[in-house]
């Protein structure tokens, strides 16, 4: 995930009352779905889709890394700085919490468990949670993990610290515990229940974030959740599958579930250098035509929307007739709402389509037949054709992310 709060984050939320299902070789968690950039009229929330830019991961990738990874040098640049009046975070998970803004999901760490609402985020790779130290009205809102009632807990040197664009933070110290996500229970896991918590997070409904990309982008400098468990044998497979929708969406450990998707998924290769689960060789196409090649593309389950480079997302929107600049400063474009535009993305084989009601995030105001589309010109400092493919990409097909093939795989919902 990259910085998400008032950012435009789809993250699904795990339903209070679901219980996760083994199937086959693999786990199910059901998810439900909370919330989304349209407001209740129609039109679309500005405020709410104006995103914090990625900027810890970026650096933590070339800490960790080192800057050869960055594919226009050392330097990274500038982000978009977020309004005054605006606060963000990070985030993932399972239960749509902010109807399509969040997903989330349950986890419990520690022996006995202490359960905690978690964002799943394949934008990041760190797993954080409040700390009971932590006194703050932000975190009393929340669930605390108490390092004391837990025997299997253990506190390592160092501290663990993020600091968004727009100045909130999170951090804390470092510890080890037992983590168990739906079954999947894996011992010593690196992670850090977090002191300070900005106030951003307060009506946030998760209480933390487990991140599922490459260890190369982790601020803890360790390995994340199910990469542990893939080391320690309690996954049959380095795979996990998401489906994000209305309904029935999931977050699947050890495999991908096949009764969620028709047909075979379509594996492509994923840039491992760059810690993100990064496609390259990706093709833009509008009603069929191609208007951008040769680009990268960044899938995250932590970002609501899509992301391009401005000049590129110019392009896209050029090929779309009656389209326009809604917001310059944060690159958002409407286009007629009658006549949406196909937006679709190849990466050699397949064209996968973004619905005309996944592309909408909303009327420009009431009655104007103008529709703002989910598809962003934003430089996050990722390159001059790097794009990061969100929620509204990503609730058209079912993904698989594979670390046995360091592949990602699309299919056909079912």
């Amino acid at each position: 995930m990259f910085c998400k709060a008032t950012l435009l984050t789809v993250a699904l939320a795990l339903m209070a009352s679901a219980s996760p299902v083994t199937t086959k070789t693999g786990i199910r968690i059901p998810f439900e779905k909370r919330s989304s950039l349209t407001n209740a009229d129609g039109t679309f929330n500005h405020d709410k889709a104006i995103i914090e830019s990625h900027r810890a991961n970026l650096i933590n990738l070339e800490k960790n890394v080192g800057a050869h990874v960055f594919k226009e040098g050392a330097e990274i640049k500038p982000l978009a700085v977020l309004p005054d009046h605006l606060a963000k975070r990070q985030s993932e998970s399972l239960t749509d919490e902010d109807n399509d803004e969040e997903w989330a999901g349950t986890i419990s760490i520690g022996t006995p468990a202490q359960k905690f609402l978690i964002d799943f985020d394949t934008g990041s790779s760190d797993l954080w949670i409040p700390s009971s130290s932590c006194t703050s009205s932000t975190c009393k809102s929340k669930n605390r993990y108490k390092a004391s009632s837990s025997s299997s807990s253990k506190k390592k040197s160092g501290s663990f610290s993020i600091q968004y664009g727009d100045g909130s933070t999170v951090s804390g110290p470092v510890y080890t515990d037992t983590v168990s996500v739906a079954g999947v229970k894996v011992k010593s896991q690196t992670f850090s229940p977090v002191t300070t918590l900005s106030s951003s997070f307060s009506s946030d409904p998760i209480d933390g974030i487990l991140g599922l990309a490459y260890p190369a982008i982790s601020n803890l400098n360790a390995d994340p959740f199910f990469n542990t468990a893939i080391d320690q044998g309690v996954v049959s497979e380095g795979v996990f599958g998401f489906k994000l929708a209305s309904s029935g969406s999931e977050l699947y450990l050890g495999g991908t579930n096949d009764e969620l998707y028709s047909g075979s998924l379509e594996y492509h290769d994923v840039d491992t250098s760059t810690g993100f689960w990064q496609l390259t060789g990706a093709k833009t196409y509008v009603n069929g035509k191609s208007v951008v090649t040769g680009i990268e593309t960044i899938i995250d389950t932590g970002t609501t929307i899509l992301y391009g480079p401005p000049s590129a997302v110019k392009k896209v929107y050029a090929a779309v007739d009656g389209s326009g600049v809604y917001d310059s400063s944060q690159g958002y474009y409407y286009y007629p709402c009658d006549s949406p535009p196909t937006i679709a993305f190849s990466w050699g084989g397949k064209k996968w389509e973004i619905s005309s009601d996944n592309l909408s995030l909303g009327e420009t105001e009431s009655g104007s037949g103008k529709c703002v589309g989910a598809l962003a010109g934003q430089d996050l400092g990722l390159g001059s054709n790097v794009w990061l493919l969100g929620d509204s990409f990503i609730k058209n097909v079912y993904t698989a992310f594979s670390f046995d093939d360091n592949a990602v795989g699309f299919a056909k919902l079912s």
